[in-house]
């Protein structure tokens, strides 16, 4: 349900349609969805992916969507069921939510919205109160802010173009507050070098080119994801990149 619901999220959101008003509706035909209509996964196979009115194709993003989110909050269950553990449960898969919104609505319009970057803000800041000293997640906003802006400033002075986004440079700034000094930097650096190896890869057989425009927040948020969510093995990785 709440992978249906980041669905609604996905598409709403970059077009600046209320999430929760209108009902859900075909795309095409604008046919009111109705509730048996609406079950995660199931009415998608129901429906063979087609709209019961005009049968227009559904995207196959909407089950993936919601088995993805599914598995990944049952693996996020924590092993004491104790209220500590519970509330760092439902922090931790709302930062995994929000960054998967994130993740698929800059690939698919180069946009991170500022609603998200807000909301993951103060689900970081709420993480860190809990674990870190206010010096910790203070100087990681700080870096994770003034670091990009300073480097894209100059970038445009020097070259008139703008290097990253401001969608880009407050996600570095919300990360910073859970990932602290050291971490921010850390993924700074290793965003933009998978990032520019990426690009590499896409120029070189013909799929980008010089004057393309990238979406940097995929790479962002997958080193993200590591650091966050999978940190014993992001060290062990990041022992090649030690500051």
């Amino acid at each position: 349900m709440i992978g249906s619901f980041l669905n609604a999220v996905i598409y709403r959101v970059p077009r600046k349609i209320n999430i929760a008003y209108p009902r859900s509706h075909c795309t095409s035909c604008k046919k009111l969805i109705y509730w048996y209509e609406n079950i995660p996964i199931l009415s998608y196979i129901f429906l063979r992916g087609k709209c019961s009115k005009c049968k227009t194709p559904y995207s196959v993003q909407y089950p993936i969507i919601e088995a993805f989110v599914g598995a990944v909050s049952v693996l996020l269950m924590p092993e004491n069921f104790d209220s500590m553990g519970v509330m760092y449960f439902f922090l931790y898969f709302s930062i995994f939510c929000a960054l998967l919104c994130h993740f698929i609505i800059d690939i698919k319009h180069q946009i991170l919205p500022d609603s998200i970057n807000i909301y993951l803000a103060l689900v970081f800041l709420c993480v860190s109160i809990l674990k870190y000293s206010p010096t910790y997640y203070i100087s990681g906003a700080a870096i994770g802010f003034l670091f990009p802006y300073l480097v894209t400033l100059a970038f445009y002075y020097l070259k008139g173009q703008q290097g990253l986004g401001g969608g880009d440079i407050k996600l570095f700034a919300a990360l910073g507050i859970i990932l602290g000094p050291v971490g921010i930097i850390n993924n700074i650096f290793l965003s933009c070098f998978f990032g520019a190896i990426f690009s590499l890869i896409m120029m070189s057989i013909g799929k980008m080119s010089r004057e393309s425009k990238l979406a940097f927040g995929p790479f962002i948020i997958i080193v993200a994801s590591f650091q966050i969510f999978l940190p014993a093995l992001f060290r062990q990785f990041s022992s090649l990149w030690s500051i």
